[in-house]
C-alpha cells in the first residue's frame, strides 16, 4: 500500500480522506491556503504544507503548488477528493507524468465523461437510454432553433464542459431559445473558457437518481445501489437518501444495469457516479457522470457497510477491491443525509464568522463529517459546507424520526445554518410521504 498520500483538498472530505488512510496505515500530507491554518484537517494530517493565498485560484486550484508539495514531502500519491482539482484531466496527467498515483481515474475518462456532449455519445453507443437532444455540440443558434422545433418545448442547454448548474438555460418557448443560447454560451465560456452548448428535452418534474459505482484494475465492476438526490435549490442537493422511495425491485435492476453499462462503456476506473433523471411513467435517462467521490458517498457506505475511500485507495493502488469476493452486495436499511451550509436558512446568503459553540448529534444511527469545531472561524472564501449529518434507521420511517430527532440536538453557535430548513423540510407531508422531484424546492419556498 502507498505510503504517503497527499489529500488535496480542504474540509470535511479532507478530514474522511486521512480517516481512511490512518486506518490503512498510510501517512498523510494536508495542503492549505493562508485562510486554512486552523482548519482541522491541518491538525489531524502527519505533515501540513501552505500552498498560497486565501482564494483557491491562489491555493487549492494552484496546480504547481500541490505539485511541489507532494513532491518535497515524498508523496506517493494523491487524492483530490471533489470539486477543485478532482475532475481536472490536465491535473490527473501531471501527478501520474511526475511518478505519483492520481487517486481517481485516468485523464482519458475524466475527459470523456467532463464533456457532457461526448459523454452522451458515448451512451448512445453503449445503449444506455438519453434523452432526445443534440448528436454533440450546438454548432449555431439556427441549429438549436430547428432542434427545439422537432423535439418540442421545453428544451435545456448545457454547457458542454459544465458542471454544478453553471451553464444551463432552460427555454419553455420559441421567443426564450435565442436569449437562453447567448447566456448560456457567455456564462460556459466565462466559467470553462469552452462556450459549446448541447441541448436536451427537458423533463418537467423528475427524480434524480445516481448510482454509486466502482471498478478496479482486475475488470471487476460493480454497483453500490442508488442515492435519490432530489431535494436540491438551484442544482445544487440539500438532502439524499437511500433507497428511492421511488424505486420498485425491478426499475432498481434496470438501472443499475444500465449504470453498469455506462461505467464500462467509460473505461473506468475507481469510484464514480452515474446520475440519472427518472421520469414519472418509470421511465429514466443518463444525464451525467461524475468522475470523483461525491459528497453524499457516505450514504452508500452507511446502507452498504462499504468503506468507499478506502477501496479508492486500494483500487489507485492497484489491488482489487476488497469486495470482490461478495456474490451480492444488498443495502440495509434507509438513510438520509442532510447538507449543514453555513448560510441563512430564509435567504441563502453565506455566513461566514466564527463558530463560538459546537454540539454535535450522536445516538443510534447518526453520523457527523464535519471540519469544524468549537472556536473555529468559517473563511468566507470556499464552499458554505459544514457538516454532513447523517442518519440510519431500519426503515425510512425510523429514519425520519431519529433525523428530526438529530437536527434538534445540534447547535452551531455564533453563524446562522441551514438546520432550521431542514427541519422545516421535514414537516412537509409530500417529503415525508417521499412524494418528491427536481422541483420540489422551488414549490416548498413559496409555500414556506
Amino acid at each position: 500500500m502507498f505510503s504517503k498520500v497527499l489529500i488535496a483538498n480542504r474540509g470535511e472530505i479532507a478530514v474522511r480522506i486521512i480517516a481512511a488512510c490512518r486506518e490503512l496505515g498510510i501517512s498523510t500530507v494536508a495542503v492549505h491556503s493562508d485562510a486554512d491554518r486552523d482548519c482541522l484537517h491541518v491538525r489531524l494530517a502527519d505533515q501540513s504544507v501552505c500552498i498560497g493565498g486565501p482564494y483557491p485560484a491562489d491555493s487549492y486550484l494552484n496546480v504547481s503548488g500541490v505539485i511541489a508539495a507532494a513532491e518535497i514531502t515524498g508523496s506517493d500519491a494523491i487524492h483530490p477528493g471533489y470539486g477543485f482539482l478532482a475532475e481536472n484531466a490536465h491535473f490527473a496527467e501531471i501527478v501520474r507524468d511526475c511518478g505519483m498515483v492520481f487517486i481517481g481515474p485516468s485523464p482519458k475518462a475524466i475527459r470523456l465523461m467532463g464533456n457532457k456532449s461526448q459523454a452522451r455519445t458515448t451512451m448512445v453507443e453503449a445503449e444506455v437510454p438519453v434523452l432526445p437532444g443534440s448528436d454533440g455540440p450546438l454548432k449555431s443558434k439556427n441549429e438549436a432553433l430547428n432542434l427545439a422545433k422537432a423535439i418540442g418545448y421545453p428544451v435545456i442547454l448545457k454547457a458542454s464542459s459544465g458542471g454544478g448548474g453553471r451553464g444551463m438555460r432552460l427555454a419553455l418557448a420559441e421567443d426564450q431559445l435565442a436569449n437562453a443560447f447567448d447566456t448560456a454560451r457567455n456564462e460556459a465560456e466565462n466559467a470553462f473558457g469552452d462556450s459549446s452548448l448541447y441541448m436536451e428535452k427537458y423533463l418537467v418534474n423528475p427524480r434524480h437518481i445516481e448510482f454509486q459505482v466502482l471498478a478496479d484494475s482486475s475488470g471487476r465492476v460493480v454497483q453500490l445501489g442508488e442515492r435519490e438526490c432530489s431535494i436540491q435549490r438551484r442544482h445544487q442537493k440539500l438532502i439524499e437518501e437511500s433507497p428511492s422511495p421511488a424505486l420498485n425491485s425491478d426499475l432498481r435492476a434496470e438501472m443499475g444495469r444500465a449504470a453498469l453499462l455506462a461505467t464500462r462503456a467509460a473505461k473506468y476506473l475507481n469510484a464514480g457516479t452515474i446520475e440519472f433523471l427518472l421520469n414519472g411513467d418509470g421511465s429514466f435517462t443518463f444525464m451525467e457522470m461524475n468522475t470523483r467521490i461525491q459528497v453524499e458517498h457516505p450514504v452508500t457506505e452507511m446502507v452498504t457497510g462499504i468503506d468507499l475511500v478506502k477501496e479508492q485507495l486500494r483500487i489507485g493502488f492497484g489491488e482489487p477491491m476488497s469486495l470482490s469476493k461478495r456474490r451480492q452486495i444488498r443495502p440495509q436499511g434507509h438513510v438520509f443525509e442532510f447538507r449543514v451550509n453555513a448560510e441563512d436558512p430564509e435567504t441563502f446568503a453565506p455566513s461566514p464568522g466564527l463558530i463560538e459553540g459546537l454540539v454535535l448529534p450522536g445516538g443510534p444511527g447518526v453520523r457527523v463529517d464535519t471540519h469544524i469545531y468549537a472556536g473555529y472561524r468559517v473563511p468566507p472564501f470556499y464552499d458554505s459546507l459544514l457538516a454532513k449529518v447523517l442518519v440510519y434507521g431500519r426503515d425510512r420511517e425510523e429514519a425520519l424520526i431519529r433525523s428530526r430527532r438529530a437536527l434538534e440536538s445540534m447547535r452551531v453557535d455564533g453563524i446562522k445554518t441551514s438546520i432550521p430548513l431542514h427541519l422545516r423540510i421535514l414537516d412537509d407531508p409530500d417529503f415525508t410521504a417521499g412524494r418528491i422531484d427536481t422541483h420540489f424546492m422551488e414549490r416548498f419556498l413559496v409555500g414556506a
